[in-house]
Parts: structure tokens; sequence; C-alpha cells
């Protein structure tokens, strides 16, 4: 794990005009807090036009996917900025921060595009397969897709493990049109380290909450796929376990530890080749990098990592009132503006 020396000096770098100090919540300088509250926290209505558009992300078994795109006018959608965000684990393209993202990318007048993993959003029927951190070709067919809907520049968003996958494709494509820039809420980049400290006791109210999903989703995959899916893989007491038991055998895998290391963005973040801002909370209950992946952040010139004292997962609920509560997703989409106008060079 990276030591407390190394955390402290990425705090104190100097930012562009994007960046405002966190300021949490007063009561909130507790991760579990941070994280729990924010994870319930009502959100107002999303007000923008949405579209379900369906994609297709892997011809050789007609895996498909549905996106919730919501496109500025044709006459100025090419010149305009297309975001797609990517949700974490045991989300959708309906998660809050998602939402909350989407909403504030639609009033700069970008297109936007909330992206549902596989079998995600209620869409288990799409694919007879599961969705799992190493799929960033979907990402990159959803990016595809966009281009042909006029998309000319694009950003990916990601949180958590949907930061791993955005990571993880930047990684892959290096210099790469039509992606611009990248953004990675709370990534899970070392997979491997993630997962055990999900099973630490401090943390098995997550890990179970995850598990309970996970469990129901095999389910309804063998439903709709009996001759594919049995849910009957006996006790499943870790998130590592469930890796183990389900993800590497349905998914190509010769154990957890071969999907850890071949899903990990931890492997190809040197190779980033867009502007990319990584933040991170020091508190965060889950989320560790290791020292060799946070070297290969730290020298990689493209990439801004950005820690902070607290946050939690995928929180950053602030001092401000309003939606203005979410520093994270503010500060995403300031960050954006400022790359994409020519003043953050």
């Amino acid at each position: 794990m990276i030591e407390d020396s190394q955390q402290a000096t990425a705090t104190s770098a100097p930012y562009g005009a994007w960046y405002l100090p966190f300021v949490p919540r007063r009561g909130l300088t507790n991760g579990h807090a941070q994280t729990l509250i924010g994870n319930f926290l009502p959100r107002p209505p999303l007000e923008l036009p949405v579209e379900a558009e369906i994609v297709e992300v892997d011809p050789t078994d007609g895996s498909r996917i549905q996106c919730d795109a919501s496109w500025q006018p044709q006459q100025v959608r090419a010149e305009r900025l297309t975001v797609v965000l990517v949700h974490g684990l045991e989300g959708s393209s309906a998660s809050g921060y998602v939402r909350g993202l989407a909403g504030r990318a639609w009033e700069q007048g970008w297109n936007v595009v909330r992206m549902n993993m596989r079998n995600c959003g209620g869409t288990e029927a799409l694919t007879p397969t599961l969705y799992n951190s190493a799929l960033s070709g979907d990402v990159a067919a959803v990016i595809e897709h966009c281009r042909r809907r006029g998309a000319h520049q694009v950003a990916l968003v990601g949180y958590s493990m949907g930061g791993n996958l955005v990571l993880k494709l930047a990684g892959e494509w290096g210099a790469h049109d039509p992606l611009l820039v990248t953004a990675a809420v709370c990534p899970v980049i070392d997979l491997a380290a993630g997962s055990d400290a999900l099973h630490e006791p401090a943390n098995r109210v997550y890990e179970w909450h995850f598990l309970r999903g996970l469990m129901a989703r095999l389910r309804r995959k063998a439903v709709h796929y009996p001759a594919i899916f049995d849910p009957n893989v006996g006790p499943v007491r870790s998130l590592r376990e469930f890796d183990d038991k389900v993800v590497a055998h349905y998914c190509g895998y010769r154990d957890a530890d071969d999907y850890y290391y071949r899903a990990a963005s931890a492997r190809v973040v040197e190779s980033i080749a867009q502007p990319t801002l990584i933040i991170r909370a020091l508190d965060d209950p889950f989320i560790r990098l290791t020292a060799e992946t946070y070297a290969k952040l730290k020298a990689n010139p493209n990439v801004t990592l950005l820690e902070t004292a607290h946050g939690g997962h995928c929180a950053y609920l602030s001092e401000d009132r309003g939606e203005a509560i979410h520093w994270a997703e503010a500060l995403v989409i300031r960050w954006l503006s400022w790359v994409t106008s020519n003043n953050g060079s």
C-alpha cells in the first residue's frame, strides 16, 4: 500500500483554475458516514430528454447493452462534447451519481450517454454473458456508437468499477480519436487489493450488499438462460469467492487472481495519453492503491491524481447546499470544461 508521506504530497500539489478544495459537510469527516449517507441521499428528478439506445458490444454472441442517451439538437450535436458515463458495481444508468453528472453535463450544452454495463438496469435478457471489470471493449463499442450518431469529441467518466473500465480503455487506446479526455472517481484500479479490502471486518456491510445483488443477478440470468447459468454455486462468503466461483467460471478466467490481473487498469495506466483526472479519497473504506500503481500514475504527465483526506467512496458530500453538495460531480464538470475549452494548456 502507498505510504502516508506519499499520499500527503499528492494533496498539496498545485491544480488549475477548475479546482476548488473539498470541505466535507459538518459531521461527515468519516469515510463510512460519507459513503453510506451519499448512497441514500435523495436526488431531484433528472429533467432532460432521454432515448434508450441498444448497442451491440459483441457480435460473436449477440451481447447488447442499453444506453440512455440525451442528444443535443442535430445542428449542434457534432460540435458539442459527448460525455459517456459509466456506473460502478451493481449500479446502473439510474444511479444517483450518474444522474447527477448527466444533469450537470446537459446544462453545459453537452451530449450525454449513460451506459449500462451488461445486465445492469434490468437488461439481463440482452446478453448471454455476465458483466465484469475487464470489458473495456464494451465502452469502446459505446464510443463507436456515439461516433455514428455524430459525436466528434468524447469524454469518458467512470465511478468505482466504471472508473477502472474507462482508465483501462484509455490505457489500451493511447491517443485515439474521438476520445479526448477521461475522468474517474474512486476507481478500482488494483482489483485484487480492493476485493480483499472489502472482506475486512469494517467493510463487510458493503461486501454483503454487493454479494446480495450479484447473487440475485445470477439467479435472474439463470431464468433467462437456464442452459448456461446455474445459480447453485454453493456458499459464497466474499467477493473474491464470487469472482472465483462465478466470474472466473463464466467469463473465461482461470480463477479470481487471473481475473483481477487481466481486468485491472493498473496494468496499462502508464500508457494513458489523454488528459485524465483521477479523484480518490484517502478515507475511502475499500479502494486501495499499490505502491507500484501509485508510482505509475504519478509518473504519467497526462494523469492528474487528486487525493483528498475525506470523501468516502463515491460520495464527496461537501459543506455546500442543494445539489452543490456533490463536490466530485461539480469538479469533474469544471475540469472537463477547462480541458476542452483550450484554456487548460
